[in-house]
């Protein structure tokens, strides 16, 4: 009985078999709609987290010199979370289950360094801009080698100009001194520690 079985399982039919009952490689198609999904599941995350940090930079420092500056950064971040808003419906992807905590996380850590002074809020909006525009390079990387260039246009495009305003943010808090605020390594080391966590999570919550 045993040499039976023996001579069964090692035939080619049975291997083949086997394989196919075992493999559970997916599609390509599959692949990418994932990738998709995990893209604006995060980037929607992302920005209301944004959008919350200027909120709270904004409650404390809304009527100093810097207020114009942080509110023009806020009008950008604001569009772009409505843009990913608009997103997820369209594409059907599921948003993070943790968006209240990034509510409060963001105006939280954007009231708090502001409360350390408009270096601190500058530098805070440096650390974060920093970790998002590399972010944003990364998707455009996977969505360049995996997404259909003509069907997700209008995300690729998108991720692209968002982009940029964020590098252009990064570059408004270096000029307004973030640089000059009190522990300027150590505070951006780690805010960008805790915008890399919050992808990680994000992306998967």
């Amino acid at each position: 009985m045993s040499r039976l079985l023996s001579r069964v399982i090692i035939r080619p039919e049975s291997r083949r078999c086997l394989a196919t009952l075992t493999s559970f490689e997916k599609k390509p198609e599959e692949k990418t709609r994932e990738l998709i999904d995990r893209i604006i599941r995060v980037d929607q995350a992302g920005e209301l987290a944004a959008d919350r940090i200027y909120a709270g930079q904004m409650a404390v420092l809304g009527r100093t010199d810097v207020g114009p500056t942080i509110q023009h950064m806020w009008d950008e971040e604001k569009a772009h979370l409505a843009k990913f808003n608009e997103l997820i419906p369209k594409y059907r992807a599921r948003p993070s289950a943790l968006l209240p905590v990034w509510n409060i996380a963001g105006f939280a850590l954007g009231a708090g360094t502001a409360l350390l002074g408009k270096e601190a809020a500058m530098a805070c909006t440096v650390a974060v801009e920093s970790v998002i525009g590399e972010h944003y390079n990364n998707q455009l990387r996977d969505l360049m080698e995996h997404a259909d260039q003509t069907k997700d246009k209008d995300l690729i495009e998108t991720i692209k100009k968002f982009r940029d305003d964020e590098n252009e943010h990064h570059d408004t808090g270096l000029a307004n001194n973030a640089e000059q605020a009190p522990f300027y390594r150590n505070l951006t080391g780690v805010i960008k520690l805790g915008c890399r966590l919050g992808i990680y999570l994000a992306e998967r919550i």
